[in-house]
């Protein structure tokens, strides 16, 4: 089984993430933040992987160091648990839309962590969630997770449904490029590593 628990621990965090890159989709995400938590269920449910989160952060400052922490603790359990990558698809995209919002993403399991973020908010908040968190999370998965990312914002104007269209939109793509590729068992590369 392609699995992995990381751990991670700070003076504003402790953040425990497990992952089933084979999983169907079961989620039980605790990180004292309602909407991130909901995001993250969509991430879960929309690429099938299995997540479990718990995260106990410094809520008392704002949401930045649990949001942040758990992207980096999510990056380093999918690459754990993607080990050396042979016989995977390693890229992935899909457009989603979500109402008034389409939100395309696309990308690649290298090892050469990148994101490209085009997406821009009406608004500041969700409820009481800041919508900048949403670039922090991505950027914190694709820089410990090796992923080359690119999102982008094509329509939208309602906040939430763009936010959940972004986390849906890298949870297929990233449910493409992790899955077994059944026309090939080698390394998805010319150079011989990822």
């Amino acid at each position: 089984m392609r699995t992995a628990t990381i751990s991670r621990s700070t003076a504003e965090t402790r953040i425990e993430v497990t992952v089933n890159l084979d999983g169907t989709g079961v989620y039980d995400n605790q990180t004292g933040i309602g909407f991130f938590d909901h995001m993250l269920d969509q991430l879960s449910r929309h690429s099938l992987i299995d997540l479990t989160v718990r995260a106990d952060g410094d809520l008392h400052i704002d949401d930045h160091h649990t949001v942040e922490d758990t992207g980096i603790a999510l990056g380093q359990a999918l690459a754990r648990a993607l080990g050396d990558k042979k016989g995977i698809r390693r890229y992935g995209a899909f457009h989603l839309a979500m109402d008034d919002t389409l939100v395309r993403a696309a990308l690649d399991l290298s090892g050469r962590p990148y994101l490209v973020w085009n997406v821009d908010f009406p608004t500041h908040k969700i409820g009481s969630f800041d919508v900048e968190l949403v670039r922090e999370f991505f950027q914190a998965l694709s820089t410990h997770g090796g992923i080359t990312l690119h999102v982008d914002r094509l329509h939208g104007f309602n906040s939430h449904h763009i936010a959940e269209a972004a986390f849906k939109a890298v949870a297929r793509a990233l449910r493409e490029a992790v899955e077994p590729d059944p026309r090939n068992d080698a390394l998805p590369s010319t150079k011989g590593a990822l």
